[in-house]
């Protein structure tokens, strides 16, 4: 969703310029033993909602129920694998991983970063209409928000961060992007892709539709060329994270296009829900709801070293028996099975 969304304009900026500085994480537990693998691969993908104060409040509390349940499902060896989060902003939201017993964390880029993107005369077109009164054009605030938790070596990682002339809204503040994490499977000839990202919102983001979709559309384009040019065909493929594709047709039509086509050409690529439907694997309310959401989305496809085939969907975090969630999305987890490709 957009990261400002609900926040009057005025009042906003003036808070977030205002800030408070972070506060550090506690003392973290000690990670948790090595995984052994067993041929089956779980992967989750969740927006944790981990935007600072004033943004958000009382979220640290959250991180912390979520790392106890993460914690939990790992006592009776349920949890998922990798974990892939979009917006832990803060240093509470990025110390999740570590509480939850993971050995290994890929951090996305920070607000420093930059693109070195040239802008084309369209994209200067597109920038000379910033509003700052809507968060355009006044720099980035925070970083990413990207984090890959993984109970399996990461072995190699790349980071990109969106132009910052290709934002809209309230978007602009966080320096979004994408981060790819190459993870080792023990006893496995190949290694799996993992690559989260966040795209721009569309009503939450505060701006024209014009505006939020052509910014959509230009990230979509950067994210395509990055999956292009740093996977590894060899190996398999996970693409988790917020779309931000929704109810819209012409950007669920773009998503899929960009994803069967040019993210790993020559190869079939299909997302978690869609196989579980022709698969005839049953899914929750939750699962249901998040579906019909289209926001969060799993893709994966194969490598010529591994195959992976969806076995079910899991949700850690949806509603509880109040009907309340620690999050305004829900956390679901695809289970692979992983096998040597033909």
């Amino acid at each position: 969703m957009g990261f400002f969304a609900g926040i009057s304009r005025g009042i906003a900026l003036a808070a977030l310029i205002a800030i408070a500085p972070p506060t550090h994480p506690r003392n973290l537990p000690p990670s948790a033993a090595p995984v052994p693998f067993s041929g089956r691969l779980s992967v989750m993908t969740y927006n944790i909602h981990g935007a600072p104060w004033p943004v958000a409040w009382d979220r640290p509390a959250d991180f912390e129920r979520m790392a106890a349940t993460l914690r939990s499902l790992r006592a009776r060896g349920k949890n998922p694998h990798i974990v892939v989060l979009q917006e832990a902003f803060t240093s509470q939201a990025q110390a999740m991983g570590r509480a939850a017993g993971y050995r290994y964390i890929a951090d996305g880029a920070d607000e420093d970063a930059g693109s070195g993107a040239l802008p084309s005369s369209a994209d200067l077109r597109f920038a000379a209409r910033d509003s700052w009164i809507h968060g355009e054009g006044i720099g980035k605030y925070v970083g990413s928000g990207l984090q890959i938790l993984s109970d399996y070596p990461i072995v190699h990682i790349r980071r990109m961060v969106f132009p910052a002339f290709a934002c809209a809204g309230w978007d602009c503040l966080a320096n979004k992007g994408a981060l790819l994490a190459r993870i080792r499977l023990p006893g496995q000839s190949g290694a799996v892709d993992v690559v989260t990202t966040h795209l721009n919102s569309r009503r939450a983001s505060g701006v024209a539709d014009e505006r939020s979709n052509h910014a959509f559309t230009a990230e979509l384009a950067d994210l395509s060329a990055f999956i292009r040019h740093n996977h590894d065909p060899r190996n398999a493929l996970i693409v988790a994270g917020d779309f931000n594709a929704g109810q819209t047709p012409e950007r669920r039509a773009e998503l899929m296009d960009r994803a069967t086509r040019t993210w790993v050409p020559g190869v079939r690529i299909d997302n978690a829900y869609d196989a579980a439907q022709a698969g005839g694997i049953a899914l929750t309310a939750d699962a249901l709801s998040s579906r019909q959401r289209a926001r969060d989305w799993e893709f994966f496809a194969p490598g010529r070293t591994l195959n992976l085939k969806l076995r079910g969907i899991a949700i850690p975090f949806g509603h509880d028996a109040a009907g309340t969630m620690l999050s305004d999305h829900v956390g679901y987890t695809g289970i692979f099975d992983i096998r040597r490709s033909a």
